[in-house]
């Protein structure tokens, strides 16, 4: 009889530890969830979405899933921060260009669902960095996003992540970051 239970008490196991992690958030206080608050009290304001600058758009929605197009550093005077990691940027400046990166894409998030505090989680962000072929601090550049994510969704806004080198970005950005969001059902 035992034999006969053991792949189901696997398999139970299993699914119990898949859904573990979204159990746990979904328990979380809501009321302590305000990922609005959490910005003003970081003093951020959010800038308007910019628009799209070629053949895409900003977000797009399937189900739950909010995929969000790369975004860059844009400065609140419009600039862009430009320049190579290894080259023309050190790793602080890199991670600052990554924090604005992450202010414009909350930008665009808001725009997209009218609230922040829709945010479910963040799952998965892909940040690139505009570097010399032997720089290989990227994950410290990214690290601009993903704490500033941290702290204006605590545990939700942790995610998977790739932070990679690249020859160049558009126009000569620092850094372009994408990310996947999911997001509480209407």
């Amino acid at each position: 009889m035992k034999t006969k239970l053991k792949p189901f008490l696997n398999l139970f196991l299993f699914a119990f530890l898949c859904t573990s992690t979204s159990t746990l958030i979904s328990a979380q206080d809501t009321n302590k969830y305000d990922p609005e608050a959490n910005l003003k009290d970081l003093g951020i304001t959010l800038p308007e979405a910019s628009n799209p600058v070629a053949n895409y758009v900003n977000a797009v929605r399937v189900g739950n899933l909010v995929f969000l197009a790369g975004k860059g550093p844009k400065k609140a005077d419009g600039a862009y921060i430009t320049g190579k990691l290894g080259a023309d940027l050190t790793v602080e400046q890199g991670y600052e260009a990554a924090r604005v990166a992450g202010i414009n894409q909350l930008a665009v998030l808001k725009a997209e669902l009218g609230n922040l505090n829709k945010v479910k989680r963040l799952v998965k962000v892909l940040g690139m960095v505009n570097a010399t072929p032997d720089f290989t601090n990227q994950p410290e550049v990214i690290n601009g996003y993903s704490d500033l994510m941290v702290e204006v969704f605590g545990e939700r806004g942790k995610h998977a992540r790739a932070a990679v080198g690249m020859g160049s970005l558009p126009r000569g950005i620092a850094v372009e970051v994408e990310m996947i969001v999911e997001v509480f059902e209407e």
